[in-house]
């Protein structure tokens, strides 16, 4: 690994400023990020320290409950994004069409849900139809078993969906766009929170290649991730090597996703990564946890190529696609465990590594 590689640190707390210049070199810093890695670690985000330790405390209530309680809070069907996911459920290299070991995390999701739009207040929202499975409701835990889980979990996913919003607002103004460009995209997001324990389950042996979580691509627009300051997330840098990121303090990190990819014509960059499983510097396993907030658009959003980013021709290397379209072939391969035969840009990317590993 190259020591040099380094995710840059934004202080976005000068976007609130009324001065244009400042706000400029808040919105050119994440511009730069964008453009080059894709990663950023956020500070001066405003989210109160209390709000951060609550998703650690929601995070060590559900996932130290007995194996069978958490089991008995997984959804009906992969397709249904909500609740427990266990050990070796998933595979998140499938979202790529590549092949290999089941991933050794467990998750717990919760998202937005249809009812959470019931009082939009917009008589053409509310004829949308919006479907059950991708707004499905939530699974919570007993509060007897999880005292506090739900509201912590939930005031922490309010936080994270304002600071997501803020960061595309920025974008926005980097892009030369009208700050709230995208806002009609994402007035009935499809949010999800993922709450991820990366301990290896006792008396685990890996498999050889088997990773925490596997290499991909997000799939929205953009993430906000709260991390342990724990060696195991990677990122694939641009010279095709391998780099560990560990948050900085008190900084929230975000890394983009495919649709801002294809909505800028890959002028911003949905960066590879991956989790190695966490271990202590005599290899045994260590706990690591995490919580990916996913803001990924609205369903019937049709996602286009921005036209300042098309080409001098006014085309673009990508096709038009709805987000629904869209996070729905790349859950199949995730969850769904169906290899995805769409996403043959992004595993040229891991591709490459992975035949140089071999060739050597």
């Amino acid at each position: 690994m190259n020591d040099s590689f380094i995710v840059p640190t934004i202080d976005i707390s000068a976007w609130s400023s009324n001065d244009p210049a400042t706000r400029d070199e808040v919105a050119e810093a994440v511009d730069a990020a964008c453009r080059s890695i894709g990663f950023m670690q956020i500070v001066g985000h405003g989210i109160p320290p209390e709000i951060v330790n609550g998703l650690g405390d929601a995070i060590d209530t559900f996932f130290d409950l007995p194996d069978d309680t958490k089991a008995s809070h997984r959804a009906p069907r992969p397709s249904i994004n909500r609740g427990y996911s266990p050990p070796a459920a998933e595979r998140l290299s499938y979202s790529l069409g590549i092949d290999s070991p089941a991933d050794m995390f467990e998750a717990f999701n919760i998202g937005a849900a249809v009812t959470d739009f019931v009082d939009h207040g917009s008589d053409e929202f509310d004829t949308r139809n919006l479907d059950p499975e991708i707004y499905a409701s939530n699974i919570w835990p007993d509060p007897d078993a999880a005292p506090d889980f739900e509201p912590n979990a939930t005031a922490w996913f309010q936080q994270a969906g304002q600071l997501a919003r803020t960061i595309t607002s920025i974008m926005a103004h980097a892009l030369d766009l009208e700050e709230r460009f995208f806002e009609p995209y994402t007035d009935h997001s499809i949010d999800v929170l993922r709450m991820v324990n990366y301990a290896l389950p006792e008396g685990v042996q890996l498999q050889p290649d088997q990773l925490g979580m596997g290499a991909h691509t997000d799939f929205g627009i953009v993430t906000v991730l709260w991390a342990d300051p724990v060696p195991g997330l990677e990122i694939l840098g641009p010279e095709a090597s391998w780099h560990s990121v560990i948050p900085a303090p008190d900084a929230i990190l975000v890394n983009l996703g495919d649709l801002l990819e294809q909505w800028t014509n890959d002028r911003y960059t949905s960066t590879m990564h991956r989790v190695v499983p966490p271990t202590d510097a005599e290899g045994r396993s260590i706990r690591r946890r995490s919580a990916a907030f996913f803001h990924d658009g609205n369903a019937d959003a049709l996602i286009s190529t921005i036209s300042s980013c098309r080409e001098t021709d006014g085309t673009s290397s990508y096709t038009d696609v709805t987000v629904a379209e869209h996070l729905s072939q790349k859950l199949s391969g995730s969850r769904g465990l169906e290899l995805n035969t769409h996403a043959q840009r992004e595993a040229a990317r891991i591709e490459q590594p992975r035949k140089e590993k071999v060739d050597t």
